[in-house]
């Protein structure tokens, strides 16, 4: 009996812990569900709180893009631009006025334009002051034109086609292109040295030191002398970060080479004096950092090489602006220095040539254009970072 009421009462225990278990486990499940439920739901508005926050901070990164930063950075972008392209063609102008001063001292009315250029500088009507400086710059090319027209060459300055066997001469050339006024030194090489001269010590790339023609001539005890390769004039704008400066390579009397690192100039042409002699090559390239010269320089172009114009020989030489135009040449054991007048580039070759030269080798010009003999016989012109002299042995 005691058995058979155990049996019933295991049996009925196993059945409520089944029953009590599944209840539980519904329950539980129950539960489960109702927390993901929930937590579905709460990451379901965190989620729709995301969507919106997301457009409203597009709309935001919209409104300073359109409204505001980007507008305000586009604007200055633009202001740059035209910053940039009119104080350009300001620099530009500015300089040819310098030139035209250089020619003539009646410049009221160019200076007068440029002083109202500057005004619509100032109040950064760039579209005014950019028609305002085309407008300027045709003006002055025609100045130079008319300047270089109204060139006579003097009266008392006789023809001759034939360059100077020593001294000074100032003669009047007849070419195909025109009749030039020429002042020339010539010097036997065998009894004079050719130097060149510099201001500065060593390579100089800003606020480089310079000394007129007559300096170095005294200096150097040189008996003539003439201005040396294109520098970066100090009162240009363009040079501001580079007063006086030169670029090409250059060995001075004291055997210290100048730009010997430069080679976006190593294409330049260069002449080499040596002891009784002269050596022109057509790139600098050629040369290489021989001390055993008196000096070499370079600088461009070549206007005449074997008796042959080399520069501007197939076009015409009349093209281009005309000033005052400095050279270095020989004709055997001669050198010569000296400025052709109121030419252009090109028609300096021609003109050497006519004279009987073989090489020749342009020179810087314009305001730095000095040639001295027994005193300036042009110039002197501004102060210049380097020179050619001619000293008696």
């Amino acid at each position: 009996m005691y058995t058979h009421i155990m049996k019933v009462f295991l049996l009925r225990k196993h059945f409520l812990f089944q029953l009590f278990g599944m209840s539980l486990i519904l329950a539980l499940s129950s539960f489960i569900i109702l927390i993901y439920k929930g937590e579905s739901e709460r990451l379901q508005v965190e989620l729709n709180q995301m969507v919106v926050d997301f457009h409203r901070t597009i709309g935001q990164l919209d409104a300073v893009r359109n409204e505001d930063q980007y507008v305000k950075n586009a604007t200055l972008s633009a202001e740059i631009v035209n910053i940039q392209k009119t104080y350009g063609q300001a620099v530009v102008d500015y300089e040819m006025l310098l030139d035209v001063r250089r020619l003539t001292k009646d410049t009221a009315q160019y200076d007068n334009q440029f002083a109202a250029i500057l005004s619509l500088l100032s109040k950064r009507e760039w579209a005014s002051a950019s028609s305002s400086l085309l407008m300027l710059r045709a003006s002055l090319e025609k100045a130079k034109i008319d300047l270089s027209t109204a060139f006579v060459i003097p009266a008392n300055v006789p023809e001759n086609n034939i360059a100077p066997s020593g001294g000074f001469s100032s003669q009047s050339v007849k070419t195909d292109s025109g009749t030039f006024l020429v002042d020339i030194v010539a010097a036997d090489m065998g009894s004079t040295k050719i130097i060149v001269d510099t201001a500065s010590n060593e390579t100089c790339a800003r606020d480089c030191p310079v000394l007129s023609l007559g300096d170095y001539v005294s200096r150097n005890g040189a008996f003539a002398g003439i201005n040396g390769s294109y520098f970066c004039p100090a009162d240009y704008p363009s040079c501001s970060g580079k007063k006086n400066s030169f670029d090409t390579l250059l060995m001075n009397k004291n055997k210290t080479y100048f730009n010997a690192d430069n080679n976006v100039y190593s294409t330049v042409p260069a002449v080499i004096f040596l002891s009784g002699s002269m050596r022109f090559v057509g790139q600098s390239l050629e040369w290489g950092r021989d001390t055993g010269v008196d000096s070499m320089i370079a600088n461009q172009p070549l206007v005449l090489s074997g008796g042959n114009v080399a520069f501007g020989g197939d076009g015409d030489p009349k093209k281009g602006s005309r000033g005052s135009r400095s050279f270095v040449g020989n004709k055997g054991s001669t050198a010569y220095i000296g400025v052709v007048h109121n030419a252009t580039v090109a028609e300096v070759g021609h003109v050497l040539k006519t004279l009987g030269l073989e090489n020749a080798l342009n020179l810087d010009s314009g305001g730095s254009t000095a040639l001295w003999s027994g005193g300036y016989k042009a110039g002197p012109g501004r102060g210049i970072p380097n020179a050619i002299l001619f000293v008696r042995k």
